[in-house]
C-alpha cells in the first residue's frame, strides 16, 4: 500500500524539477514553442488558485492544503486498500497537492509554464503546471474509480 506513495513522490519531484527549471532558465513572461502554436512553455506566476482566481490568499491556501493533505491520506489508509485506482487517484491528489505548496510556502506564488492553445476553437488554455496537471488527472482517475464503484455496487444489489 504504500508503495502508491511513490506516485505522490514522482509528481512532487518532477513538479519542483520542471518549476526550478523554468525559474533559472527563463525570464517571467519569455515564451519557447514546443509545437507552434499550441503548446508552449511560458514562464509565469501565479499568487491564486486556478484562473488566477482569490489573489494573494496565502493562509486560505495553506489552510485548504493542510486540509485536504490530512483528508487524502486518513481517507487512502482508510478506505484505499487494495483498490488500485482509488490508491493511484489519491497519490495523484497528494503529488499535486503538496507540488504547488511548496511553490506558495518557499516563493509565494506558484510557478506555471505549460501553455495550451486548444485548435479547433482557438481557447488559449490557462498556463498551468506538472501539479496542476497531477490535480486533474487525480480528479479523473477518481471519477473513473467512482462510476466503476458505482456499478459493481449497482450489480450486486440486483
Amino acid at each position: 500500500m504504500f508503495k502508491y506513495y511513490l506516485i505522490a513522490l514522482f509528481v512532487i519531484v518532477l513538479d519542483q524539477v520542471t518549476k526550478w527549471f523554468v525559474v533559472d532558465n527563463m525570464e517571467l513572461g519569455q515564451e519557447v514553442s514546443v509545437f507552434d502554436p499550441y503548446l508552449s512553455i511560458y514562464s509565469h506566476r501565479n499568487r491564486g488558485a486556478a484562473w488566477g482566481i482569490l489573489q494573494d490568499q496565502f493562509w486560505l491556501f495553506a489552510i485548504i492544503t493542510v486540509v485536504v493533505v490530512v483528508g487524502i491520506i486518513y481517507f487512502y489508509h482508510k478506505e484505499a486498500k487494495r483498490k488500485p485506482l482509488l490508491q493511484a487517484s489519491l497519490m495523484m491528489l497528494l503529488g499535486g497537492a503538496i507540488g504547488n505548496f511548496i511553490d506558495r510556502v518557499f516563493r509565494g506564488e506558484v510557478v506555471d509554464f505549460v501553455s495550451v492553445l486548444i485548435p479547433g476553437i482557438n481557447y488559449q488554455f490557462p498556463i498551468f503546471n506538472i501539479a496542476d496537471a497531477a490535480l486533474t488527472l487525480g480528479v479523473i482517475m477518481l471519477i473513473i474509480y467512482i462510476l466503476f464503484e458505482d456499478r459493481k455496487v449497482k450489480k450486486k444489489v440486483k
